[in-house]
């Protein structure tokens, strides 16, 4: 059975619904879910994982939020490539810039990112967007 973690950042619970549901893609898959909020998770075991998620919602000018996401991901910069990861957020204006410019940052690292997109929804998850994370956790527990 394969673990895979996901680890979010969440300001208003819209992102971390997101990541509930990416869990349970896995779970339904079979897999091991690992949902986690970015302050308690470990990148000792991202290091040693073939596949994880990662998800943090538009901040600002469509940026990732700076003060646990963005170092969380920058330590994980050095060490993704080869890796496979799923991405998704949710935001509230903009066009989804933050999430292209993070699927670039992933991929220029030499990671693969799953559908070679993320997963973005616009505020809080409807019944598609929900389906589109539990698609992505069972593509995830697939690798």
């Amino acid at each position: 059975m394969s673990k895979v973690n996901v680890v979010f950042w969440s300001q208003s619970g819209n992102t971390e619904s997101m990541a509930n549901a990416v869990g349970a893609g896995v779970t339904e898959a079979g897999g091991e879910a690992n949902v986690v909020y970015v302050g308690d998770a470990s990148i000792d075991e991202l290091k040693s994982a073939k596949a994880f998620a990662l998800g943090c919602p538009a901040m600002g000018a469509e940026v990732l939020e700076e003060g646990e996401m963005e170092p969380f991901v920058a330590d994980l910069d050095g060490f993704v490539s080869g890796k496979t990861i799923g991405l998704f957020g949710s935001y509230g204006w903009g066009d989804g810039q933050w999430m292209r410019d993070w699927v670039d940052r992933m991929t220029a690292a030499g990671a693969t990112v799953v559908n070679g997109e993320g997963v973005i929804c616009q505020d809080a998850p409807d019944g598609a967007a929900e389906a589109e994370c539990k698609e992505l956790g069972k593509a995830l527990a697939a690798i």
